[in-house]
């Protein structure tokens, strides 16, 4: 277009179809319920979807994970989002260690020594976020809708800086979503206070 041998393009405005409100809280707590008890779901689309409404993990984030985020001392199921690692609670602990063992299954010719905990179908890439996407829309989970609403809930728990160091996101961010959300933690003081 700039040497003038194409003429220029219109292209259309982008949509966005995603609806940002978060989910009701109990509606965010009944789709993690049958997430984790429904056997008939896909299970890397289980383990997704527990992260995303556990942790408010993007999708992009979560397709970035590599096996050695997760680490597993028979006791407890970790993963390493931010400082220090987020433990699963059991039955996204069991979820995740089921996941794990099944990736040697998986019909890609990679997917079985592949680094990404999601791999993709290209040898040493991890899987597109748009196909994660689809795959939680297609088992009934709003990743966006769903990730709104456990950020909000989470630093309506404890102090942003604390859930923000803790899930990887800018402190920044957790403190305006904690106005956003209505919190009360806006003069929590992080750091040593033992002076």
């Amino acid at each position: 277009m700039k040497t003038g041998k194409m003429p220029c393009l219109a292209l259309p405005p982008a949509v966005i179809t995603q609806d940002s409100e978060p989910l009701h809280q109990h509606r965010r707590l009944a789709i993690l319920r049958r997430v984790l008890n429904d056997d008939s779901l896909p299970l890397r689309a289980r383990v997704a979807a527990a992260l995303v409404l556990l942790y408010a993990q993007p999708v992009s984030r979560i397709v970035r994970l590599a096996i050695d985020d997760i680490t597993d001392d028979e006791t407890t199921v970790t993963v390493r989002l931010g400082e220090p690692p987020s433990p699963l609670p059991k039955p996204a602990a069991d979820l995740m260690r089921a996941y794990i063992r099944s990736r040697q299954h998986m019909p890609y010719a990679s997917s079985g020594s592949s680094q990404w905990l999601f791999p993709g179908r290209q040898p040493g890439q991890p899987m597109n976020p748009v196909s994660l996407q689809a795959h939680l829309r297609k088992i009934g989970v709003p990743p966006q809708r769903g990730r709104t609403s456990a950020i909000r809930q989470l630093v309506l728990q404890a102090p942003a800086p604390i859930i923000a160091k803790a899930l990887g996101y800018y402190d920044k961010t957790a403190t305006r979503l904690v106005t956003e959300a209505g919190g009360t933690w806006s003069r929590y003081a992080p750091g040593d206070h033992t002076r």
